[in-house]
């Protein structure tokens, strides 16, 4: 994993909770933005943990030069700011994963065994922003919904649920099918809508407009 914060005391801390694993390790440490592009690229790393405002090149910015290089690099961002814009511009930059800086250390090392997989993961109170963003008016890309058109109806119920937060195996329970079946219709759905895991998928079910969340409080 490449650690990415602009005050040395918080990249070693990260470092430590990393290191102490045995199943995980930091390849390297950046304090901007350049320097994580550039090591991303040298490295390879699986994931790349990163701050998002950092002097020089801040972190959005660099989330999606790494997203969209050859790298291969899954970028999870770990922010004091939970602002709603962040969310939205680091998700779309590419990023696989948001989480608040006062997530516990067991919260943040099951985050990124889960984005190393291949999979994405929001904070719970990074979704709730989400949604409520899009209830009050996140605007629907003209034609977005065009895209859904090539999905089964099961499969379109599938990304409907993923959407909603569930889990293959929550899925499977709700629709009467194994998990393995659950599984089978997300790698497809996955597959025809060019999407690299569940994060990616929500974000497309609120754009295509697949899900409006009812307006109720604004806070």
């Amino acid at each position: 994993m490449l650690v990415v914060d602009d005050q040395a005391v918080v990249r070693a801390g990260f470092a430590a909770i990393v290191d102490a694993e045995p199943d995980l390790s930091v390849v390297g440490e950046a304090g901007d933005g350049a320097t994580a592009v550039e090591l991303a690229a040298e490295l390879g790393p699986d994931v790349v943990l990163m701050d998002i405002r950092m002097p020089g090149m801040d972190g959005l910015t660099a989330t999606r030069l790494i997203a969209g290089g050859p790298s291969g690099a899954r970028v999870l961002v770990l922010t004091t700011f939970d602002l709603d814009s962040y969310v939205f511009e680091a998700l779309c930059a590419g990023a696989s994963g948001f989480l608040l800086k006062d997530a516990r250390a067991d919260d943040l090392l099951a985050a990124v065994r889960v984005v190393a997989s291949g999979d994405g993961i929001l904070a719970p109170a990074v979704t709730g922003r989400l949604i409520a963003a899009f209830a009050q008016g996140a605007p629907v890309r003209p034609g977005a919904g065009g895209a859904l058109e090539r999905l089964t109806p099961r499969e379109r119920e599938v990304l409907l649920l993923v959407a909603s937060g569930l889990t293959n195996a929550e899925i499977g329970e709700r629709l009467g099918v194994s998990t393995g079946t659950v599984k089978t219709h997300v790698n497809a759905l996955f597959g025809k809508l060019g999407l690299r895991d569940r994060v990616q998928a929500t974000i497309l079910a609120y754009d295509t407009g697949l899900i409006r969340p009812r307006t109720t409080s604004t806070r």
